[in-house]
This record gives structure tokens, sequence and C-alpha cells, in this order.
């Protein structure tokens, strides 16, 4: 029987959720130092009210020294009594009313900022590799990236180690702080996508030089937190199909995701993207007509994992706007749960009050959202992340608004 959007869904580690649309990770960007913000509490708290089937946090930092930004939650090395007592109370927020949560978890690896972490200005960032990160090929895109992140320097064995105890700690203080499971962050160009890519990785030891050599950390991981957290303690992990360009490059991709489908992966969801390539933000092909088949970005791979994979629980994340696509894309059977990001953002409430509300028809429930484009300086600037940055801040804002109690608003119409 093909599942609605209202079907209840039960994860290999015993964690029901509700129904099929999940919130799925944003950048907050409400902390003004590591731990999670009263603002935070109250912006979970609006989610948690809105009918969601679970409740994906943006970014947490697993480490101090190497930060994707200073807005962001981190984990400190020794959390104080106040410290866990505002986790505490962020897994209460979000948790209201019976809704899961999960914390994503995320090392930004080459792509932390200078000064965006407990470390010298002139101290380079980590990587797999030396290879930094490109931004375009123009004079000031190639400054930029210089500028924002540098080089980095090759990770010893002995800092891959630590960082993987790193995503042990975390997780450890997420489950004390009484959440449902974490999300690994292995997309948007962060640390695990840079040892899964070959653009990246260029090792040769056993964390590089193979598909599954690349894809060693991610189950070094999974089975580090395992035995950390109990059973029932759900882990997923957000992996990119960006890259994925040609039969080589998906066939080494899909070997990736049978790897890691077998270290108790309780979902996978689908994105992609990167500062290199903001698809997160764009999808697949911006130019292409939007049709109830073509409503998420990265369907095509999902549906690419699910012939491989078919007992894969999936989450598809890009593109979502209508009822209409959401239970297509169910109905097609390329994945499980739909996550919502953007909808989510700017209709908290988008759930109870319009997806799963049966007294609206289906041309109606649909939360279509203009793109926000820059204004005519900012157009000027010869830099692409630039110009897609503005829409994505634009959500931002909407959820520092709710973090404020006030009420998001969808952009205007263009």
């Amino acid at each position: 029987m093909v599942p609605t959007l209202g079907s209840t869904i039960q994860l290999p580690s015993g964690l029901v959720l509700p129904n099929r649309l999940v919130k799925a990770a944003m950048n907050e960007q409400m902390e003004t130092g590591t731990d999670p913000s009263s603002k935070l509490v109250v912006a979970y708290d609006t989610w948690a009210s809105g009918g969601w089937g679970a409740l994906i946090t943006g970014n947490v930092d697993v480490s101090t020294v190497y930060r994707g930004s200073t807005e962001s939650v981190a984990v400190v090395p020794s959390p104080s009594t106040a410290t866990r007592d505002a986790w505490k109370r962020w897994a209460i927020a979000s948790q209201k009313n019976g809704t899961p949560a999960l914390i994503q978890l995320v090392h930004p690896g080459r792509q932390s900022p200078a000064k965006a972490g407990n470390r010298g200005f002139l101290d380079k960032s980590i990587a797999p590799s030396a290879v930094a990160v490109s931004m375009g090929s123009g004079i000031l895109e190639r400054l930029l990236a210089a500028l924002a992140f540098g080089t980095p320097r090759e990770m010893t064995v002995a800092e891959i180690e630590e960082v993987i105890q790193q995503f042990v700690s975390a997780a450890k203080q997420v489950h004390e702080a009484g959440f449902d499971g974490i999300q690994l962050h292995g997309a948007h160009g962060y640390l695990i996508t840079q040892f899964l890519s070959p653009k990246s990785n260029l090792r040769t030891d056993d964390y590089g030089g193979t598909p599954a050599k690349r894809a060693r950390i991610v189950v070094d991981i999974v089975r580090a937190i395992r035995k950390a957290v109990p059973a029932t303690f759900a882990i997923s992990i957000k992996l990119n199909s960006a890259d994925v360009g040609g039969s080589e490059s998906l066939e080494e991709s899909l070997e990736q995701v049978g790897i890691i489908a077998q270290e108790q992966i309780d979902f996978l969801e689908i994105s992609g993207g990167s500062y290199e390539n903001m698809r997160m933000a764009t999808g697949d092909d911006p130019r292409a007509a939007r049709t109830i088949h073509r409503e998420a970005f990265f369907l095509d791979y999902a549906k690419a994992v699910r012939e491989r994979f078919p007992n894969v629980i999936l989450m598809v994340t890009g593109g979502f706007r209508s009822r209409k696509g959401m239970q297509a894309a169910l109905d097609s059977k390329a994945c499980d749960l739909v996550g919502l990001g953007r909808p989510a953002a700017a209709f908290p409430h988008l759930p109870t009050d319009v997806l799963l509300n049966k007294v609206v028809e289906d041309k109606d429930a649909v939360a279509d959202l203009s793109v926000v484009k820059p204004g005519w300086f900012v157009r000027r600037i010869p830099i692409k992340a630039v110009h897609v940055s503005m829409d994505v801040m634009y959500y931002v804002t909407q959820i520092q608004k709710m973090g404020q109690g006030k009420k998001p608003q969808p952009p205007p119409k263009v």
C-alpha cells in the first residue's frame, strides 16, 4: 500500500514519526556563543506545534576549533550545568506535542571560515586533502574563496580519529539532553562530503583512494556512536546527489550508499550542493518548468538509490511546494519522507494548517514561494554565491522572527 503524507512510519531504531512531513535542517543563525539560545527554543517550540512528522535542527558544530559559523550552536568539550540545562530546554520545546526531533551534527572541514573557531587567524582549516574551496573562476570569486577559507591542510590520521570522537561526544550530549536522535551532515560540502568526494579527497591511505575507503570515516563514526548510545537512538545521514555526473560517478556514489546503509542508519536524506555549487538553493535545473513530477530537486537520484537499495528509508529535500507534488513523490516510491526547508520557515504550521488539513483542497494545498532576488547593487557583484545567498538569508531572517515570537512571512510575489 502506498503511504499518504499523513501515514505514520517506524524507523529501524523504533522511533515512530506521526506523518511523512519533516522540517528539514536550516541555518538559524541565532547564537552569540555556543549554547542554544532562548530565541532558538522559541522557534522550535513554534515548529513543534505545527504538526510535523519530525524536526531536524540546523547545523550544530562538533568542534569549537573549526566551526562553520559563530552564530550556530556548538558542542563544547566539557559542558557546564548551564549548558546542559539549555540543551534540555531546547529538547523539551522541540518535542512538544510528541514531535520527534533530531540534531544535525556537522564538521565544516575546509568550509570553516577564518576566525570561526578557537584557532588563530592564520591557522589553516582541515580537510581530507589540501584542496581549496572553489567559488568560481572569476577574479572576485577566487579572492572571496581565498579570504574566507584559504587552502586547508591535510588531516593526519590522529586528527581523523579525533573528529570521529567529537561526533561521538556530540551524539552522547544530544541523547543526554533528551533528543530522539542525530543526523550526520554529509552534504553541502562539509567535512564528511569532502571525504566522500573524489574531487576533494585525494588521499591514498585507509581513508581515500577508492569509494569504499572514502566512505570509511562515515562507517567509523556511525559504529562508534552506536556503541555510545542506546539502540533506540535514531541516526540519520544527509548525503549529496550534486557530485554525481555520469554513470561512473553514479556507480561510485551508489557503492558508498550501500556501505553506509549497512551501518544501522535509520534514514538517508538526499540533498545536494555546496559553497561551490549552491544546488540546495537552486535545484538541478532552475530553468525547468515546475511540474508535479519534477517538483523535487533531487528525486531522480533518489530513484536510483531506491532501485538499488529498496529497503532504505529515504527522505528527499529540495523544491517541494504542493501537496500533489509531495504525494506524487511518495507514489513513485522514490522517497518515504518529504523534507521541507523554506516552506517550513515561511509557514511553520504548514502540515496542520494546509498539507494535512482535509478541509483544504488539493489546488489550494500549496506553499509556492517566490525567489528572493538581489537588489541592483548586489546584482552587479559578479559572484553567483552572493546572489543565491540573498534568497537563503531571507528565510534565515524569518526563522529569527520566529525566535522573537513574531509571525514569519513568505517573500513578496514578483
